[in-house]
């Protein structure tokens, strides 16, 4: 997988936890086990696609 493709992926996976997030947040009766866990693991991603980007940009000055 290409680094591109890699990245676009990561964002294409963020934004689908964010639409779950909000679907979650609508509901009556909101979970909030499950929407913590839900948010933990959007920043998890959002906390992997700055590495990355960051070692991309590092990659490209090299």
């Amino acid at each position: 997988m290409s680094m591109q493709a890699h990245l676009a992926e990561l964002e294409r996976r963020h934004q689908a936890l964010q639409r779950e997030i909000e679907k979650e947040e609508a509901l009556p009766g909101t979970d909030g086990v499950k929407l913590h866990e839900l948010k933990r693991r959007k920043l998890q991603l959002k906390d992997e696609i700055t590495k990355f980007k960051t070692e991309k940009v590092d990659a490209t000055l090299h």
